[in-house]
C-alpha cells in the first residue's frame, strides 16, 4: 500500500471509512483529509486513497476533480477567490480582483513567491446581495472595500486573521460518530431489515 497519510491522519481514514457501507462512498471526506494533510491533493495520497477504498487512482482523481475546492498542485496557505460575476462585476469586483492582483504582486492563478497567497478569479460564489465578495480559504468577506481588503491581507500576513485557518482546513473540530450511534452500517446488499435510522424515526413518528 502506498503509504503518504501521517498515523494520526490514517487512522482518521480509517474511521472515515468505517462510517459507509461501501468505502468507495468515503473518496470526497478521504480527499478533503488529504488535502487538510498536505494543502492540496497529491499523486501520492490519490494512490493511497485508492488503496484504501479498493478504487483507482484515476477513480479518485475523476471524483475529486469534479469539485473546484480541491487543488491538484501546490497552492498557498491561503486562496483569495474574488468573485467577478455579474452582481460582484458591477459593484467593483473586476476592480478588485486587480488591486489584490497588484497588491500581491500575482496574477489570477499565480502564487506569491513566499507560498502564501494565491489568487483566483472565480465564478459566484452565492453572495450576490453582499457584492462585491469574496473568499479566503472559503470564508467570505462581504462587500469588501479596497481598504478592507488591504487590512485583511496585512491580519493575514501578520497572524491576526484568527477565523481563517490554512488552506485545506474545512472545520477546526472534526467530525466524530461515537460507538453505538451509528446508522447502521451495512451494505445494501446484504441489509435484510430497515436501517436503524429509519426504524428510530418510525418509533419517534408513533410516540408523536
Amino acid at each position: 500500500m502506498t503509504e503518504h497519510f501521517t498515523a494520526a491522519n490514517l487512522a482518521t481514514a480509517n474511521e472515515i471509512i468505517s462510517r459507509y457501507p461501501k468505502p468507495k462512498s468515503a473518496l470526497i471526506p478521504l480527499l478533503h483529509l488529504a488535502q487538510e494533510q498536505d494543502g492540496w491533493v497529491t499523486d501520492d495520497a490519490m494512490r493511497q486513497i485508492a488503496d484504501l477504498t479498493g478504487t483507482t487512482p484515476a477513480e479518485v482523481k475523476g471524483t475529486g476533480s469534479f469539485y473546484e475546492m480541491f487543488k491538484f498542485h501546490p497552492v498557498g496557505k491561503y486562496m483569495v477567490n474574488v468573485c467577478t460575476n455579474l452582481s460582484c462585476q458591477l459593484l467593483g469586483g473586476e476592480e478588485l480582483l486587480a488591486h489584490a492582483e497588484e497588491k500581491l504582486g500575482v496574477k489570477a492563478g499565480g502564487t506569491t513567491a513566499d507560498g502564501m497567497f494565491t489568487v483566483e478569479d472565480v465564478e459566484c460564489i452565492a453572495a450576490c446581495t453582499e457584492a462585491p465578495a469574496l473568499q479566503v480559504n472559503y470564508r467570505f468577506r462581504h462587500r469588501i472595500s479596497i481598504e478592507e481588503f488591504d487590512e485583511l491581507i496585512d491580519d493575514i500576513r501578520n497572524g491576526k486573521a484568527d477565523d481563517i485557518p490554512e488552506h485545506g482546513t474545512l472545520a477546526r473540530v472534526r467530525q466524530t460518530i461515537p460507538a453505538g450511534s451509528g446508522a447502521g452500517i451495512v451494505r445494501p446488499e446484504e441489509a435484510r431489515e430497515a436501517p436503524v435510522w429509519l426504524a428510530r424515526n418510525d418509533e419517534s413518528e408513533g410516540n408523536s
